[in-house]
């Protein structure tokens, strides 16, 4: 009897020793699913952002998708791989679908895809968090913990971009609409806004609307770049907005 009790608890014990690495194989594989998921879709979205996007600001934080994205989904199949987890080869139906509607949409396609950011990045924010705390697989673990701050850093980006397309639209709405071509005037401009523009970037638009001799550039806490500049033989005070209209004379 004695015998056939200890039979039988050192098969239960076999029993859960195979089933724990089943276990943990499933949970790694479904984080592997909705990373990759997740990934391929920011870096498809993002693509026709960059021929679609009309705000100057989105087109960046676009590209910057498709380079940091691209770069976490490489290294998510390369950790896969060794791992033997298999990764998706397309997005997920539901992705799918927000693609075929930023592809054949009718609405503002920058509102549209500004939102469609939020809700992804508050999405990914969530999973890495969670994987990060209590994941079962080391290496996909320490994947998530390293991704995670460059989510957050997307996150917060894309939200400074959503107050600037809500500040750009209550500013313009009784004059014209936002622009973000240097060869339209907009009479509400410098408009308030985050403003994805590097130093070099600003400078170089500024020089394209005819100024020379452009120095001393800040950016305000409005997201507005303000320097000084040449033009016509007179030295004037320079400003260029988040959608790059570039104004002489601005305080």
């Amino acid at each position: 009897m004695k015998h056939r009790l200890l039979m039988t608890a050192l098969s239960t014990c076999a029993a859960l020793a195979f089933a724990a690495p089943s276990y943990a194989a499933d949970k790694a594989q479904d984080f592997v699913d909705k990373a990759a998921a997740g990934g391929m879709f920011e870096v498809e979205s993002s693509k026709i952002a960059q021929g679609k996007a009309q705000d100057q600001a989105v087109k960046d934080f676009a590209q910057k998708m498709i380079d940091d994205h691209g770069a976490a989904n490489a290294k998510l199949e390369t950790i896969a791989g060794e791992q033997k987890l298999k990764v998706p080869a397309q997005t997920d139906a539901a992705h799918k679908s927000e693609l075929d509607s930023l592809n054949t949409g009718k609405d503002s396609f920058d509102e549209s895809y500004v939102k469609m950011q939020r809700d992804a990045h508050a999405d990914a924010v969530k999973l890495f968090e969670g994987y990060a705390k209590d994941g079962d697989n080391a290496q996909l673990k320490t994947f998530a913990q390293e991704t995670l701050p460059t989510l957050k850093m997307h996150q917060e980006m894309i939200e400074k971009i959503a107050s600037g397309t809500n500040d750009k639209s209550s500013t313009t709405s009784s004059t014209t609409p936002a622009v973000s071509r240097s060869d339209t005037n907009n009479p509400a401009a410098p408009v308030p806004g985050a403003n994805s523009f590097t130093e070099a970037q600003a400078k170089s638009r500024i020089q394209d609307a005819g100024f020379s001799n452009v120095s001393a550039l800040t950016k305000d806490d409005k997201g507005i770049w303000r320097g000084t500049a040449q033009k016509d033989g007179k030295q004037v005070t320079v400003a260029l907005d988040f959608q790059g209209n570039v104004v002489a004379g601005a305080q």
